[in-house]
């Protein structure tokens, strides 16, 4: 038994490879929602946890491609107490590997939103599987721009004054990304969930404003990099700073007088179209009006019409009454 499980070990092992960048799949963030989502009907508010499947795609690039829950619970008094099936996480790895052999087991994830005490410990558990293993925390309800996965990896560290080593998580890039296919079924879904009853420019106008709180957070972050490593608290990065110096260079120089020109000369058009469109509404609004008050004293006039035949009729028939009665006394 111990030989067979060594070997099962080995099998969904991955070479250790300089980490630098994680990849999430959509499928993956899509797997971790619905396990939140239905963790929460049955009256379950905590955190879950799975594990995560994927591949080496480039040097340092980890792929996460697929994903699956595992049974988890843990103690909201003492967090030392926590339980996680791991042969559960053995039967499902195997079926996985039956439809897909090229993805292995990368790390677990959990619903977080922020690491807990007895992560490291839950890492080591997942560590027997895969000893470079990858923490990926994704939040189902985000509440902040940007992201919604934090992925990180556990390093240990070294004190000077020959103390024993502690283990600790370092955070790792990531980003979202997909195949082809991916986004054809991402964009569907996109279109099914849309909004019908929100038009289109309002659309428009929500994603730009998300963009450009987005765009203040990142300068933001980049401002109090670049202060904290002016006033030495951080150490000077060359590349950061070429690529820094790179997004500078791509933004239009706001001094130059053609700049200017043309962009007042855009400015002038838009309010030109505009104030035209103003215009039209304007003489339409009072079209409508001079046409509402034509058609009132026509219908106005009808009426008085009606009224007048009306009065005529009852003094013809008054008088042929009274013209009855002269006759009959007669």
């Amino acid at each position: 038994d111990s030989l067979l499980q060594e070997k099962f070990i080995f099998k969904m092992v991955l070479n250790e490879v300089a980490l630098d960048k994680v990849v999430v799949h959509p499928l993956v963030l899509l797997s971790v929602v619905d396990h939140f989502n239905r963790m929460g009907k049955i009256g379950n508010q905590k955190r879950v946890v799975g594990l995560l499947l994927g591949s080496w795609s480039s040097k340092g690039v980890l792929d996460i491609a697929n994903s699956f829950a595992i049974p988890f619970d843990e103690d909201d008094k003492d967090r030392d107490v926590w339980f996680l099936d791991h042969e559960y996480l053995e039967n499902m790895y195997n079926m996985f590997r039956k439809v897909n052999a090229k993805e292995r087991v990368v790390g677990w994830y959990h619903t977080g939103p922020k690491l807990h005490q007895n992560d490291i410990l839950i890492n080591d558990l997942i560590r027997k599987y895969c000893p470079n293993s990858v923490l990926v925390i994704i939040d189902p309800k985000p509440t902040r721009i940007g992201l919604p996965t934090e992925a990180y990896k556990v390093v240990e560290e070294i004190h000077d004054d020959g103390s024993p080593t502690n283990k600790t998580f370092e955070h790792v890039a990531t980003e979202i990304g997909a195949e082809e296919a991916e986004e054809v079924g991402v964009e569907h879904l996109l279109r099914d969930v849309k909004d019908t009853t929100v038009g289109t420019l309002s659309q428009r106008i929500t994603n730009q404003l998300m963009g450009l709180k987005g765009l203040n957070q990142k300068l933001q972050d980049m401002k109090s990099y670049l202060e904290k490593v002016a006033a030495g608290e951080l150490p000077m990065n060359h590349e950061i700073t070429y690529q820094l110096q790179d997004i500078f260079n791509l933004l239009p120089d706001v001094t130059n007088p053609s700049f200017v020109r043309s962009l007042q000369v855009n400015t002038n058009d838009q309010m030109l179209v505009m104030y035209i469109a103003s215009v039209i509404r304007s003489v339409i609004a009072l079209h409508n009006l001079i046409n509402n008050k034509l058609a009132n004293k026509e219908a106005e006039k009808k009426e008085g019409k009606k009224d007048d035949v009306k009065d005529k009729k009852e003094e013809k028939s008054d008088s042929k009454k009274e013209e009855v009665k002269a006759d009959s006394k007669k």
